[in-house]
This record gives structure tokens, sequence and C-alpha cells, in this order.
């Protein structure tokens, strides 16, 4: 068989494929668009920048797809004849145009086939597309072996604390926030001046674990396996689990716990020398990193607790799903609670507020008790995100007695939200749910519940309107404290919070109305405040603070930092590390010590903060070592960022 022949078998094979391909498609009424390909409906009032020009930028595969789509019509209605005659004068005429096309096919066909598995997968881990957006609330059956306890845990149907992984990500939100031109320009300048750090020595030739949680670097540490996780049973339908230490880490956590009763930093800094992946070294280093301003340094030491936790993870340990729980009653689960609810506020400082949604939800689902108090920040993440719909329905999967309305920061929420829903429902024309409230009744039932928020967010905005002076006037509004520990903590924590959501004027105006029908509603019937006040009580009956263990500050933007004293000596010995640069050795699992060269007579915190500098090698003692004009390129290209 000739070469030419042989050409033209293949040709026609391939041809008859791309037709049953194409046929299929039509039948099937084509691929469906996932629910966050589309621009959103409305755009979020809570978002300071454009959305990005990721919708105009367009898909080249998708814009030749109609001239695709329209030949195959033209040759079906072709008689059987002409469509020979014409793929013969189409072979001699126009073969640029074909090879055009014949590129394009192979590239719809190679998308067709790796679309097949994806969508087997997603079914597998039960994470379609229902699962992402606002389609978070509809309506999926609770898992059949979830049960009625009856008691005041929180029960949640599995759909609605699911994780969508990809808003894990916060390079996606960013390139959703900013542009995918913008973040890979970002991108690409990163990789070249770490291309150029590293051309001196060469890295430890390990590979990194990819992650759902966070995204490792390269030059992190191998994982050296001290973490584990154990399956404890299964029970109500939630599987629960445990994290176990190995004795490598047991020796580290009792180094730690010595060196964090006398208050030595050195200390902690020394043991993660040893053991880079050691949890609570790594969260004292980060709050450290926060207070002295290195918030590039303490993100990443968070990261590295998250890296090596989802490391450990079992087998069976779907945390995404909603259906595992790790209990804050075990002192090994602690550490990842701390280190979520702190990746979170770093992603809330960053403006990923959707990402932050996604961490709070992870936090929810793996202890109903919410240890972290999560649920006090839910609702602030899920408004700044515009995911309204999906916060009206968590709050009616709440329990069974849709009790959340009670806490001060839902109670005001949910007016905001159905406010922003009902703005979407008049901009699309559609009917208004009659089993709804209005925001108006719903904001004055907040105002009538906690009329001290009021007072406290006048101040903490601040609004210096003079309608609002005359509204504190009124004595049911005049005061700032319910008498309640419990209620007044958590109307704290809602101010520090959310107060920067109230700068919106049409919120403000929302706001103002709702105080003044409350004004005037009391002029005619006194009475509505004492019953409100009952209700209070009855939702509210502990004469302790029952929530005390949530610090105020612990949810707020505002960075502690430390005195200038307290950090001259640590800085000192950053402006040595950087200046020395070397090399720190990374430690097999059995914990051998680092290279002695320059390590013995420093300072323990400058040799960590070495180590974590991206050209460090974390080979084995005798590769490749930084020479002096490398390191100090480096150091000026560090003052140079």
């Amino acid at each position: 068989m000739s070469a030419r022949l042989l050409n033209k078998v293949l040709k026609e094979r391939e041809q008859q494929k791309q037709h049953v391909i194409e046929e299929e498609e039509q039948l099937n009424g084509g691929e469906s668009e996932s629910p966050d390909s589309g621009a959103r409906s409305s755009v979020n009032p809570f978002d300071l920048l454009n959305e990005g020009d990721d919708e105009d930028e367009g898909n080249p595969d998708q814009m030749d797809a109609p001239e695709v789509a329209d030949e195959t019509l033209t040759r079906k209605e072709e008689p059987p004849s002409l469509r020979g005659t014409a793929n013969v004068v189409s072979r001699s005429n126009n073969k640029s145009k074909k090879k055009k096309k014949k590129k394009s096919k192979e590239v719809s066909s190679s998308m067709d086939k790796h679309e097949t598995p994806l969508d087997v997968t997603l079914d597998a881990l039960s994470l379609d597309g229902s699962s992402s957006g606002h389609q978070l609330g509809s309506n999926k059956p609770i898992s059949e072996n979830a049960k009625d306890s009856g008691d005041l845990v929180k029960q949640y149907t599995t759909s609605i604390l699911q994780v969508d992984p990809k808003y894990l990500n916060v390079e996606n939100e960013l390139r959703r926030i900013f542009g995918s031109k913008v973040v890979k320009s970002f991108e690409k300048s990163n990789q070249s001046s770490t291309s150029r750090q590293v051309r001196g020595g060469r890295r430890g030739s390990h590979h990194i674990r990819k992650t759902v949680m966070i995204s490792p670097s390269d030059h992190w540490p191998r994982w050296d396996g001290s973490l584990s996780m154990e399956f404890l049973e299964t029970k109500d339908g939630y599987h629960y689990f445990r994290y176990a230490h190995s004795s490598s880490y047991d020796q580290a956590q009792r180094a730690f716990e010595a060196a964090q009763a006398i208050h030595d930093l050195n200390g902690v800094a020394s043991v993660l020398l040893y053991h880079p992946y050691h949890l609570d070294s790594l969260i004292t280093m980060a709050d450290y990193f926060k207070f002295v301003g290195e918030h590039q340094m303490s993100a990443d030491a968070i990261a590295k607790c998250l890296y090596a936790l989802e490391c450990a993870w079992h087998p069976m340990f779907t945390p995404l799903q909603g259906n595992c729980q790790l209990k804050f009653s075990h002192d090994t689960n602690k550490p990842i609670f701390k280190a979520l609810f702190t990746h979170m506020k770093n992603m809330d400082r960053r403006g990923c507020h959707r990402s932050a949604l996604e961490v709070c939800k992870l936090l929810l689902a793996l202890d109903s008790d919410d240890p972290m108090g999560a649920m006090f920040c839910l609702d602030y993440f899920a408004l700044r995100a515009g995911e309204y719909a999906w916060l009206e329905q968590y709050s009616e999967d709440y329990r069974s007695d849709s009790s959340l309305w009670l806490f001060p920061n839902f109670s005001y929420s949910l007016a905001v939200c159905r406010f922003y829903l009902e703005q979407e429902e008049s901009s699309h024309n559609t009917c208004v749910d009659a089993s709804k409230a209005f925001s108006a009744d719903l904001m004055n039932q907040a105002l009538m519940l906690h009329p001290s928020v009021l007072k406290k967010l006048v101040a903490k905005v601040p609004l210096k309107d003079q309608a609002w002076t005359n509204i504190l006037k009124n004595s049911f509004f005049n005061s700032d404290q319910i008498g309640i520990p419990s209620l007044d903590h958590l109307i704290n924590i809602y101010v520090e919070r959310n107060y920067l959501i109230w700068r919106l004027p049409d919120l403000q105006k929302l706001l103002r109305n709702g105080a003044l029908l409350v004004i005037e509603t009391l002029g005619h019937n006194k009475s509505d405040a004492k019953d409100w006040a009952c209700v209070r009580k009855e939702a509210f009956s502990s004469d302790k603070n029952e929530y005390g263990h949530l610090l105020v500050q612990e949810f707020s933007d505002t960075v502690q930092t430390l005195p200038p004293d307290n950090l001259q000596n640590f800085m000192v010995d950053m402006r040595e590390a950087a200046q020395i640069g070397g090399q720190v050795a990374n430690p097999p699992a059995g914990g051998h010590a680092p290279a002695a060269r320059d390590v013995a007579n420093r300072n323990p915190l400058a040799v960590l903060f070495e180590s974590l500098l991206p050209w460090v090698n974390y080979g084995d003692a005798g590769d490749g070592i930084v020479d002096e004009n490398q390191v100090n390129g480096q150091g000026q290209d560090d003052e140079d960022h």
C-alpha cells in the first residue's frame, strides 16, 4: 500500500470517528455549561475591584465550535453523491483550511476524551456542579444514616457544607478578581526571580506532593511522615478520625513544650531545624512572624502546617464532603483548627472571600461543636462573596428549628442577604417568593431583638449623619449593653467582624429606615420591647459567658504588632542571616542534626529564617553550595522587593 493511499484511508477513518462524536453531541444536546462558567447575573457590591478579563478572553476551541457544527449540518443535508465530490474539491483546493480544521477537530476530540473521565471522577466524589456557587443550597437528600440526636448538636445536610475544591485555591480567585493576564505575568516574574536565586546551588531532588487545601512550594522540605491519621468509628452517618504522632514527633513535642514553658522562642526555632513539620512550632512561629510584620513568612508557616496535616490524611478521610469529624477534644486534632482559622484570615486579608468561605465551611464540617467560632464569621464571608442564596439556605437547614436568626450576626446578615436577593429578583423581573420575609421586616426584627448593635455600629463604622444622633437619643437605642454576658460578647464579635459591610449607602439606608420604624412602632405599643426582651432572655439564659473562649481580637482585621524595642534583637539576627546566607541541611525522618557549618554558634531564629528562604539547599550536606556572589545578589533582590 502506497503512502498516499494509507494517508487517505487514515483521514477517512478519522472523519468517520469525528462524525460519530458530533452526532452523539447533537443527540445529547451539547455539553452543558457549568454553573460557574458564565458571568454572574448581578454584580457583587462588596467587590472592590472588577472581576477581571477572564470572561473577555474567550476560548479558541469554543469559538471554532459553531463552524464545525455548521459544517456537520451542511454535510447532512447534501446527497451522498455530492458529498464525495465536495470532499475531493476540498482536498485539492483548500489544503490549508483543511489542516486548520483538522487541528481544531483533534483538539476538540482530545478535550472530549478528557472530559468524560473527569465527569466520572466528580460523580464518584459527589462533587458535581451543584456543589459550587449559589447552587450549594439546592435540595439534596440528607445522609440516610443521619439520625436526629435530639440534643443541641448542630445537624447539617451533607450538601450545604460541601466544600468546592476549586475555590480553595487562592490563585483561582485572584485570576477572577484581577484577570488571568495579570496573575500570569506576576507568576512569571516570580518564577524568573526564583530561578535567579537558585542558580548558584541545586535544591534537593525530592517530589512535593500536590494537596487540595494549599499549593506547596517546590523549595519546601520533604514530608517526613511524622504524622498519621487513624479511623475511630462511624456514628450517625459521620466518620470520626484522630491524628496520631510518631515517636520522633513525640520527641519534638516534648522539646517544644519545654521551650514554651520558659517562653524560649529560640528553643522553638531549634525544634523546626530538626523537625520542619512540627505543627505547634510552625503555628508559634507564624504568630511571631505576624507580630513582627512578616506576613508572607507567617502565611508560609501556616501553609506548611496544612500541607503536613493533609499529607497525613487517612484514605477514608473525605472532609470536603462534610461527612467526617475531627473532634477538637482530642489534643492531636487541635492544630488543624488553629491552622485553618489562621489560613482563613490570611485569605480574607488578601481579598479572597470566596476561598475564605470554603475554609470556613470546612471548619464547621470538621467539628459540629464549632470550637473556633467559624459560624460567627460565616455570614460575613458569604455576604462578601455574594453567596446570598447559599447563606439563606444554610439558615434554613441549620438544626431543625431555624433558630439561627437568634444570633446577632445572622439576625442582621439575613436581612442584608434578603435585601440583595430582592434586588436580584427585581432586576430579573421574577416573582417574589411569598414564603420569604421582606428585608425591611427582617431588619426590624433584628433591631428589636438586638438593639445595642446599632449604637456600636454607629461608633465603629462610623456613621456621622445627624439622623443617627437623633435615633440614638431614643431610650430603646441609647444603650450599648444588654446585660446578658454571652449575648454582649457575640455582639462585640459581630461588630468587629462585620462593620465594613455597613459602609455601603444602600445598607445604611436600610438600617436607618428600620430604626425609624422601630421607634414609631414602640411609640404605639411599648409592650413589644418587653416581649423581645423575653425572647433574648430565653435564647441566652446562662448567666455566664458561654463564648468567652472566642477572643474578639481574633475576628478583627487589625493586625497587632510588637513594640519596636522587643524587635530590635530579632531584626539584628535577621539582617545577619540575610547577609550570611549559607546552607541548612534538611534532616531526614530520623531527626539527624543539620549541617554544623555556621549553625552551632548562631541564633536559632536566624538559622530558621535562613532555612525558610527559597534558595536554601535542602539536599544532603554535601550537595551544591551557594557561592558568595550568588548570596549577595539574592540579598539585593530581596531588598528590592
